[in-house]
Protein backbone atom coordinates (compact mmCIF):
# COMPACT_ATOMS: atom_id res chain seq x y z
CA UNK A 1 0.00 0.00 0.00
CA UNK A 2 2.57 2.38 0.68
CA UNK A 3 4.28 1.73 -2.17
CA UNK A 4 1.10 2.42 -4.24
CA UNK A 5 0.68 5.67 -2.49
CA UNK A 6 4.18 6.47 -3.44
CA UNK A 7 3.72 6.05 -6.82
CA UNK A 8 0.38 8.23 -6.73
CA UNK A 9 3.17 11.05 -4.90
CA UNK A 10 5.40 10.89 -7.85
CA UNK A 11 3.07 10.69 -10.37
CA UNK A 12 1.17 13.53 -9.02
CA UNK A 13 4.72 15.22 -8.92
CA UNK A 14 5.82 14.60 -12.68
CA UNK A 15 1.95 15.93 -13.23
CA UNK A 16 2.60 19.15 -11.81
CA UNK A 17 6.23 19.74 -12.85
CA UNK A 18 4.84 19.36 -16.59
CA UNK A 19 2.12 21.16 -15.91
CA UNK A 20 4.42 23.80 -14.92
CA UNK A 21 6.83 23.50 -17.60
CA UNK A 22 4.68 22.75 -20.32
CA UNK A 23 4.81 26.48 -22.29
CA UNK A 24 9.14 26.17 -22.02
CA UNK A 25 8.95 22.25 -23.27
CA UNK A 26 6.78 23.33 -26.26
CA UNK A 27 8.89 26.23 -26.86
CA UNK A 28 11.87 23.82 -26.99
CA UNK A 29 10.41 21.54 -29.44
CA UNK A 30 11.21 23.10 -32.38
CA UNK A 31 14.55 23.55 -31.95
CA UNK A 32 15.07 19.98 -30.90
CA UNK A 33 12.96 18.75 -34.03
CA UNK A 34 15.35 21.04 -35.92
CA UNK A 35 18.39 19.40 -34.52
CA UNK A 36 16.94 16.17 -34.60
CA UNK A 37 16.81 16.33 -38.60
CA UNK A 38 20.20 17.96 -39.34
CA UNK A 39 22.08 16.78 -37.13
CA UNK A 40 20.87 12.95 -36.24
CA UNK A 41 18.91 12.14 -39.02
CA UNK A 42 22.29 12.90 -41.41
CA UNK A 43 24.07 10.55 -39.41
CA UNK A 44 22.51 7.49 -41.12
CA UNK A 45 24.58 8.30 -44.17
CA UNK A 46 27.42 6.98 -42.34
CA UNK A 47 27.22 3.64 -44.14
CA UNK A 48 27.91 5.07 -47.05
CA UNK A 49 31.16 5.48 -46.17
CA UNK A 50 31.62 1.76 -46.01
CA UNK A 51 30.04 0.56 -49.67
CA UNK A 52 29.82 1.37 -53.29
CA UNK A 53 27.31 3.30 -53.37
CA UNK A 54 24.74 2.15 -56.27
CA UNK A 55 22.05 4.44 -57.22
CA UNK A 56 19.18 2.42 -57.99
CA UNK A 57 19.88 -0.28 -55.45
CA UNK A 58 20.26 2.53 -52.39
CA UNK A 59 22.13 2.90 -49.42
CA UNK A 60 21.48 -0.38 -48.01
CA UNK A 61 21.25 -2.44 -51.14
CA UNK A 62 24.59 -1.33 -52.40
CA UNK A 63 27.57 -3.52 -51.62
CA UNK A 64 29.89 -3.28 -48.95
CA UNK A 65 33.53 -2.21 -49.31
CA UNK A 66 34.84 -2.20 -45.47
CA UNK A 67 37.82 0.90 -45.95
CA UNK A 68 38.43 1.12 -49.81
CA UNK A 69 36.73 4.60 -49.67
CA UNK A 70 39.41 5.58 -47.25
CA UNK A 71 42.30 4.63 -49.34
CA UNK A 72 40.99 7.65 -51.93
CA UNK A 73 42.22 9.93 -48.82
CA UNK A 74 45.73 8.25 -48.13
CA UNK A 75 47.06 6.11 -50.88
CA UNK A 76 47.72 8.88 -53.49
CA UNK A 77 50.68 11.52 -53.68
CA UNK A 78 47.89 14.25 -52.55
CA UNK A 79 47.61 12.75 -49.02
CA UNK A 80 50.65 14.68 -47.61
CA UNK A 81 49.81 17.75 -49.71
CA UNK A 82 46.24 18.27 -48.44
CA UNK A 83 47.14 17.12 -45.30
CA UNK A 84 49.70 19.81 -44.23
CA UNK A 85 47.50 22.23 -46.05
CA UNK A 86 44.43 21.91 -43.82
CA UNK A 87 46.48 21.72 -40.47
CA UNK A 88 48.60 24.78 -41.53
CA UNK A 89 46.41 26.89 -42.63
CA UNK A 90 43.95 26.37 -39.76
CA UNK A 91 46.34 26.22 -36.70
CA UNK A 92 47.75 29.81 -38.58
CA UNK A 93 43.58 31.51 -38.98
CA UNK A 94 43.31 30.04 -35.14
CA UNK A 95 46.52 31.99 -33.79
CA UNK A 96 46.23 35.11 -35.71
CA UNK A 97 42.40 35.21 -35.40
CA UNK A 98 42.34 34.87 -31.73
CA UNK A 99 44.84 37.15 -30.84
CA UNK A 100 43.37 40.15 -33.51
CA UNK A 101 40.24 39.56 -32.13
CA UNK A 102 41.00 39.86 -28.62
CA UNK A 103 43.28 42.57 -29.67
CA UNK A 104 40.21 44.62 -31.26
CA UNK A 105 37.97 43.50 -28.95
CA UNK A 106 39.86 45.49 -25.85
CA UNK A 107 40.14 48.39 -28.40
CA UNK A 108 36.44 48.81 -29.13
CA UNK A 109 36.32 48.57 -25.16
CA UNK A 110 38.58 51.63 -24.77
CA UNK A 111 36.07 53.65 -27.36
CA UNK A 112 34.26 55.90 -25.07
CA UNK A 113 32.03 57.51 -27.75
CA UNK A 114 28.74 55.73 -28.15
CA UNK A 115 28.17 56.85 -31.69
CA UNK A 116 32.06 55.96 -32.93
CA UNK A 117 31.59 52.21 -30.94
CA UNK A 118 28.57 51.25 -32.91
CA UNK A 119 30.27 52.59 -36.77
CA UNK A 120 33.61 50.58 -35.83
CA UNK A 121 31.26 47.59 -34.72
CA UNK A 122 29.13 47.77 -37.61
CA UNK A 123 32.01 48.31 -40.20
CA UNK A 124 33.70 45.34 -38.95
CA UNK A 125 30.97 42.84 -38.76
CA UNK A 126 30.16 43.49 -42.42
CA UNK A 127 33.10 41.89 -44.18
CA UNK A 128 31.34 38.42 -42.32
CA UNK A 129 28.29 39.06 -43.61
CA UNK A 130 29.32 39.16 -47.30
CA UNK A 131 28.95 35.94 -49.60
CA UNK A 132 32.43 33.98 -50.27
CA UNK A 133 31.36 34.78 -53.91
CA UNK A 134 31.19 37.87 -53.16
CA UNK A 135 34.45 38.33 -51.97
CA UNK A 136 36.26 35.75 -54.50
CA UNK A 137 35.29 38.55 -57.31
CA UNK A 138 36.05 41.15 -54.48
CA UNK A 139 39.92 39.69 -54.27
CA UNK A 140 40.09 39.54 -58.30
CA UNK A 141 39.59 42.90 -58.83
CA UNK A 142 42.51 43.96 -56.80
CA UNK A 143 44.50 40.85 -58.11
CA UNK A 144 43.20 40.38 -61.89
CA UNK A 145 46.70 40.59 -64.04
CA UNK A 146 45.03 42.64 -66.91
CA UNK A 147 42.15 45.07 -64.64
CA UNK A 148 43.39 44.64 -61.31
CA UNK A 149 43.86 47.58 -59.02
CA UNK A 150 47.38 46.45 -57.47
CA UNK A 151 48.86 45.44 -60.99
CA UNK A 152 47.11 48.85 -62.75
CA UNK A 153 46.75 51.34 -60.33
CA UNK A 154 50.00 50.45 -57.86
CA UNK A 155 52.84 48.85 -59.56
CA UNK A 156 52.05 50.24 -63.27
CA UNK A 157 52.76 53.84 -61.01
CA UNK A 158 55.65 52.18 -59.62
CA UNK A 159 56.46 51.60 -63.06
CA UNK A 160 56.73 48.03 -62.33
CA UNK A 161 55.86 45.22 -63.52
CA UNK A 162 52.42 43.23 -63.01
CA UNK A 163 52.23 40.65 -61.07
CA UNK A 164 50.44 37.01 -62.81
CA UNK A 165 48.69 36.71 -59.13
CA UNK A 166 46.21 33.79 -60.04
CA UNK A 167 49.90 31.91 -61.67
CA UNK A 168 52.17 32.22 -58.58
CA UNK A 169 51.66 30.23 -55.84
CA UNK A 170 54.11 31.65 -53.51
CA UNK A 171 51.70 34.50 -52.78
CA UNK A 172 48.57 32.44 -51.98
CA UNK A 173 49.27 31.52 -48.35
CA UNK A 174 49.54 35.25 -47.60
CA UNK A 175 46.36 36.00 -49.60
CA UNK A 176 44.17 33.38 -48.37
CA UNK A 177 45.34 33.88 -44.47
CA UNK A 178 44.25 38.00 -45.28
CA UNK A 179 40.97 37.49 -46.82
CA UNK A 180 40.07 34.36 -43.80
CA UNK A 181 41.10 37.36 -41.17
CA UNK A 182 39.41 40.37 -42.87
CA UNK A 183 36.26 38.18 -43.21
CA UNK A 184 35.74 36.19 -39.86
CA UNK A 185 37.61 38.89 -37.70
CA UNK A 186 34.36 40.54 -37.01
CA UNK A 187 32.46 37.68 -35.86
CA UNK A 188 34.85 36.41 -33.61
CA UNK A 189 35.53 39.92 -32.40
CA UNK A 190 31.79 40.68 -31.04
CA UNK A 191 32.00 37.09 -29.39
CA UNK A 192 34.73 38.47 -26.99
CA UNK A 193 34.01 41.92 -27.00
CA UNK A 194 30.55 40.60 -25.46
CA UNK A 195 32.62 39.06 -22.56
CA UNK A 196 34.95 41.56 -22.11
CA UNK A 197 31.67 44.00 -21.91
CA UNK A 198 29.79 41.56 -19.21
CA UNK A 199 33.39 41.95 -16.90
CA UNK A 200 32.67 43.22 -13.25
CA UNK A 201 33.06 47.12 -13.47
CA UNK A 202 34.45 46.50 -9.88
CA UNK A 203 37.70 44.46 -10.93
CA UNK A 204 39.00 47.90 -12.81
CA UNK A 205 37.96 49.91 -9.84
CA UNK A 206 39.83 48.07 -7.42
CA UNK A 207 42.55 48.06 -10.20
CA UNK A 208 42.50 51.56 -10.59
CA UNK A 209 42.58 51.90 -6.59
CA UNK A 210 45.77 50.11 -6.63
CA UNK A 211 47.47 52.15 -8.87
CA UNK A 212 47.15 50.12 -11.97
CA UNK A 213 47.22 52.02 -15.59
CA UNK A 214 45.03 50.76 -18.76
CA UNK A 215 47.86 48.08 -19.67
CA UNK A 216 48.29 46.82 -16.25
CA UNK A 217 44.42 46.59 -16.27
CA UNK A 218 44.11 44.64 -19.70
CA UNK A 219 46.71 42.25 -18.56
CA UNK A 220 45.12 41.14 -15.40
CA UNK A 221 41.63 41.96 -15.40
CA UNK A 222 40.19 41.73 -19.21
CA UNK A 223 42.78 39.02 -20.46
CA UNK A 224 42.00 36.70 -17.41
CA UNK A 225 38.41 37.75 -17.56
CA UNK A 226 38.38 36.47 -21.31
CA UNK A 227 40.36 33.18 -20.54
CA UNK A 228 37.26 31.28 -20.39
CA UNK A 229 35.32 31.97 -23.66
CA UNK A 230 39.59 31.57 -25.52
CA UNK A 231 39.55 28.45 -24.33
CA UNK A 232 35.65 27.49 -25.36
CA UNK A 233 36.55 29.34 -29.08
CA UNK A 234 39.95 27.54 -29.64
CA UNK A 235 38.10 24.01 -28.39
CA UNK A 236 35.66 24.27 -30.83
CA UNK A 237 38.32 25.59 -33.53
CA UNK A 238 40.72 22.61 -32.62
CA UNK A 239 37.40 20.05 -33.19
CA UNK A 240 37.02 21.46 -37.03
CA UNK A 241 40.73 21.39 -37.83
CA UNK A 242 40.54 18.93 -40.16
CA UNK A 243 38.36 20.96 -42.38
CA UNK A 244 38.40 24.08 -44.64
CA UNK A 245 36.23 26.51 -45.70
CA UNK A 246 35.43 25.62 -48.91
CA UNK A 247 34.87 28.80 -50.54
CA UNK A 248 38.08 30.17 -49.47
CA UNK A 249 40.24 27.79 -51.08
CA UNK A 250 38.51 26.52 -54.02
CA UNK A 251 36.47 29.83 -54.99
CA UNK A 252 39.25 32.60 -54.17
CA UNK A 253 41.51 31.11 -55.81
CA UNK A 254 39.06 30.59 -58.74
CA UNK A 255 39.99 26.99 -58.72
CA UNK A 256 43.19 28.24 -60.60
CA UNK A 257 45.38 24.74 -61.94
CA UNK A 258 48.70 26.42 -61.35
CA UNK A 259 47.67 27.29 -57.52
CA UNK A 260 46.35 23.98 -56.33
CA UNK A 261 49.44 22.70 -54.49
CA UNK A 262 48.87 25.42 -51.88
CA UNK A 263 45.30 25.65 -52.12
CA UNK A 264 43.90 22.01 -52.05
CA UNK A 265 42.77 21.16 -49.36
CA UNK A 266 40.61 17.82 -47.94
CA UNK A 267 37.63 19.79 -49.00
CA UNK A 268 38.59 21.25 -52.17
CA UNK A 269 40.04 17.71 -52.71
CA UNK A 270 37.12 15.56 -52.10
CA UNK A 271 35.09 18.23 -54.00
CA UNK A 272 36.95 17.92 -57.05
CA UNK A 273 37.30 14.13 -57.06
CA UNK A 274 33.64 13.65 -56.18
CA UNK A 275 33.16 15.61 -59.66
CA UNK A 276 35.44 13.58 -61.92
CA UNK A 277 34.46 9.83 -60.43
CA UNK A 278 30.83 10.91 -58.94
CA UNK A 279 32.35 8.35 -56.06
CA UNK A 280 29.78 9.42 -53.25
CA UNK A 281 31.35 7.01 -50.74
CA UNK A 282 34.72 8.21 -50.81
CA UNK A 283 32.76 11.83 -50.18
CA UNK A 284 31.49 10.23 -47.54
CA UNK A 285 34.47 8.67 -45.73
CA UNK A 286 36.55 11.65 -45.70
CA UNK A 287 33.54 13.45 -44.03
CA UNK A 288 33.35 10.80 -41.39
CA UNK A 289 37.42 10.38 -41.22
CA UNK A 290 37.19 14.64 -40.50
CA UNK A 291 34.39 14.16 -37.83
CA UNK A 292 35.96 11.78 -35.82
CA UNK A 293 39.53 12.89 -36.00
CA UNK A 294 38.26 16.27 -35.18
CA UNK A 295 36.29 14.81 -32.25
CA UNK A 296 39.58 13.25 -30.55
CA UNK A 297 41.25 16.59 -30.93
CA UNK A 298 38.20 18.27 -28.98
CA UNK A 299 38.80 15.50 -26.47
CA UNK A 300 42.75 15.50 -26.63
CA UNK A 301 42.56 19.40 -25.92
CA UNK A 302 39.79 19.27 -23.38
CA UNK A 303 42.09 16.73 -21.28
CA UNK A 304 45.06 19.17 -21.31
CA UNK A 305 43.30 21.65 -20.09
CA UNK A 306 41.24 19.88 -17.47
CA UNK A 307 45.02 19.02 -16.13
CA UNK A 308 45.84 22.75 -16.53
CA UNK A 309 43.07 24.40 -15.27
CA UNK A 310 39.52 22.09 -14.68
CA UNK A 311 36.93 24.95 -14.11
CA UNK A 312 37.32 25.97 -17.83
CA UNK A 313 37.17 22.68 -19.46
CA UNK A 314 34.34 22.04 -21.10
CA UNK A 315 33.32 18.69 -20.02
Amino acid sequence: MKKDIKKAGTGKRIGVHMKRYLPLYLMMLPGLVYLFINNYMPMGGILIAFKKYNYAKGIFGSPFVGLKNFEFLFATKEAWTITRNTLMYNLVFIVLGTVLAIAVAILLNEIRSKMAKKVYQTVILIPFLISIVVVSYLVYGFLSTDAGFINNSILNAMGKEGIGWYSEPKYWPGILIFVNIWKNLGYNCIIYYATVVGLDTSLYESAAIDGANRWQKILHVTLPGLKPTIITLTLMSVGRIFYSDFGLFYQVPMNSGPLIDVTNTIDTYVYRGLMELNNIGMASAAGLYQSLVGFALVLIANLIVRKLDKSNALF
